[in-house]
This record gives C-alpha cells, structure tokens and sequence, in this order.
C-alpha cells in the first residue's frame, strides 16, 4: 500500500481502500465545494420559503437541532484526528517518529478547514431538515393509505406478523436496542468518513449523499404526510412491554398537539414524520457507502444491521414497510448524488 508523501515510511489503514493515499487536495480539486454550498444554500432558500408560508420562525429547542449537533460532531473531530494521528505515529518505525511530522503530513491547516466546512454544511442542512419536519405537521397524514397497502402486500399487519413470530418480550429489548442505536450511527459516520478517507474529496462523497440523505428525506414526508403506524394502529401496539420508545410514542404524539395549538412558541417542536424511514435510508447510506470505499466485510456487517433497522422500524410500528422500502431508494440516490457532485478522482 502506498505511504503519505512526506510520511514515509508510515504505514496507513483508511477508510477509503480505492484511492492513492495522499495529504491535502490539490486546490484545483475544491471546485466540488461549490456544489455542496449551492445544495446548502437552495435548500436553506426552500426552509425560509416554507417559514414564511407556514408563518413559523426557525427553531432549534435546546440547540438539538444545529448548535448542540455542531459541537457534539466538532469533539467528535477532535477525538478522531487524535486516533488517526496517533495510529499513524504508533505505525512508523521507532527511531523516526516525530509528531509535528506525522501530523503535518496529512493534517493541513487546508485540510483541517476543510474538515470543519463541511461538518459546518451537513448540519445547516440538517438543521433545515428537522424544521421542514417538524411544519410537516400541517399537512394531512395519508397513513390509512400506507396501512391498506401493507396489508395488501402481506395480507395481514407487518407488525403482527413480527410479534408473533418473534414473540412480545425478548424480541422487543432486543429491536429497541437495535433502533435506539441509530442515533450513534449518525453522529459518528460523517466524521469518521471525512476524516480516515484517504482524500477530503473522498470524504466529502458521503458528507454530500448524507446532506441529500435529508433533503430527498423532507421531500418524502410532504409527498405522503404520515405518523406511522403506532399512531394510526396503536391496537397492534398493545402487547409490547413498556419501554422507552413507548414512553416516546406519546411524547411525540404531544409534541405534535402542543405545535399545533401554538405553532409558534418557542418550545413546540414536531419530531414525527414516517414516509420514508430515514432510519433505513441514513443506515444504507452507510452500507452503500461502506462498498464504495471498498470495504466489503463492513458493507457486509452493515447489510445485517440495516436488515435488522427495518424489522425494528417495523416491529415497533414507528415505519411501514413502504417507508423502508422508499428509505432504500433515497439511499441509493443520495449516493448517486454524492458521486456526481464531488467526482473524485479514481487514479
């Protein structure tokens, strides 16, 4: 495997297997920056328009939504510069070692802007994200449309059919945890991504699927408002143990009358939105991604965690099987996206 020029003769493991490793980009390369300021800047311009049709300001309640987001992912960046600097300190040979060297190599002060820009971008888009999300409750849910096609394909309830055939107990502890762990996946995979690429274009590939992850994700809940079937169908609910999720269910079903009484208070944010299931387009995202950087055990292993998001969407009546389905779709698309907006060089 190649070395870092200026860094040899280091050894190196990247995220990225199918690009030459190298330090900072080429300035001509950050043409692609471009596209990714443009998508923030369009979508942030559809988010303002909305505001003003839905008379509802921007808000970010407790800073959940950007601030909190940015500052948790800029520690994350901390931590992960630090594994790659000192992996890649503990890899060269003993006698020559030298920080200043190791991390000067790769971490540019370029490329360190880089790093933060993007990070920077994603969130604006998220941030976005989650406000067009939360007006969504507006608009009308569709969900006896997605329930009779469930029950078209399947013949009866998904979700009945999972608890009686994964039973009601330890199935359910199990589903949560899986759900539950989401959250981690997508605080860590952006950074981890723009960091143990081998290139920041590389990197930037996911940053840009994952922003189109959200924006194609908004789009999806207007297309076909819906609460999902815990909502719509809570007698299939019944038999689950109580849980934290449950306790969610009725949090979030609040928060939605609470925004609707008084859509304009500070503190009356909407959190619920099932068509597509993001849980399922944001975890293909990284098993799609985990391919593209030809990682195929890790694309594997991620093929079994989405396989298992899905039965947990599902068992737990958060997502139909439509949404999933249309969270795979978004994925791949995403990632098309991501591809033709950055185009990093393949030699």
């Amino acid at each position: 495997m190649a070395s870092i020029p200026g860094d040899e003769p280091t050894a190196v493991v990247d995220l990225d297997r199918r690009e030459p490793v190298g330090g900072a980009d080429e300035p001509q390369r950050h043409t692609y920056l471009i596209g990714v300021w443009l998508t923030v800047l369009a979508f942030a311009m559809v988010a303002f328009f909305w505001s003003h049709h839905v008379g509802v300001g921007f808000k970010d309640p407790g800073g959940r939504m950007f601030s909190g987001k940015l500052e948790y992912s800029l520690s994350g960046l901390v931590i992960a510069l630090v594994a790659d600097a000192a992996w890649r300190w503990l890899r060269t040979p003993g006698g020559q070692r030298s920080v200043r060297r190791t991390l000067g190599a790769r971490w540019t002060p370029e490329r360190l802007v880089l790093l933060v820009t993007g990070l920077t971008a994603y969130h604006l888009v998220y941030f976005c994200y989650r406000n067009l999300k939360s007006w969504d409750a507006f608009n009308t849910p569709r969900d006896s449309w997605l329930l009779d096609a469930d029950r078209r394909i399947f013949g009866d309830s998904p979700a009945v059919m999972l608890h009686d055939l994964l039973g009601q107990h330890t199935a359910a502890y199990v589903l949560m945890a899986v759900y539950k762990s989401f959250t981690y996946l997508t605080a860590a995979s952006v950074v981890i991504a723009l960091v143990f690429s081998r290139t920041i274009q590389r990197g930037y590939v996911f940053l840009v699927a994952a922003m189109w992850t959200w924006i194609l994700g908004t789009a999806s809940y207007y297309l076909v408002p819906s609460l999902g079937p815990f909502a719509s169908a809570p007698q299939e609910f019944a038999g689950l143990p109580h849980t934290s999720i449950t306790s969610t269910w009725a949090e979030y079903l609040s928060q939605r009358q609470e925004f609707l009484a008084d859509p304009t208070s500070p503190t009356t944010f909407v959190s619920i939105s099932a068509f597509a299931s993001l849980h399922t387009g944001f975890t293909a995202l990284v098993c799609f991604m985990a391919f593209y950087y030809g990682h195929k055990w890790l694309g594997a292993a991620m093929a079994v965690y989405l396989v298992a998001i899905m039965v947990s969407t599902i068992y737990w009546g958060w997502h139909f099987t439509l949404d999933d389905l249309a969270g795979l779709v978004i994925a791949a698309v995403a990632v098309a996206i991501g591809h033709v907006l950055v185009r990093p060089p393949r030699t």
